[in-house]
């Protein structure tokens, strides 16, 4: 009997391990490459200026009536 305490105990500890991890991820990771993510696609959609006007590697895009900076590729 205490043999299955024991397993049921390391169980119970890997389950809780595994359940933080996964929420990490869910919570932390993944909303920052989802946003990553849906900015890409917006600024390979979207119409920008011909130039990088003020230097700073950013150009003014449009996309939807949205006006967003993206960045200048050139």
């Amino acid at each position: 009997m205490k043999e299955a305490t024991g397993e049921l105990a390391n169980l119970l500890v890997v389950t809780v391990s595994v359940a933080i991890l996964v929420a990490f991820f869910y919570f932390t990771i993944w909303p920052i490459i989802d946003n990553n993510f849906k900015q890409q696609t917006s600024c390979d959609k979207a119409v920008c200026e011909g130039a990088d006007t003020d230097k700073d590697g950013y150009v003014n895009c449009i996309l939807d009536g949205r006006t967003f900076k993206c960045r200048y590729k050139g």
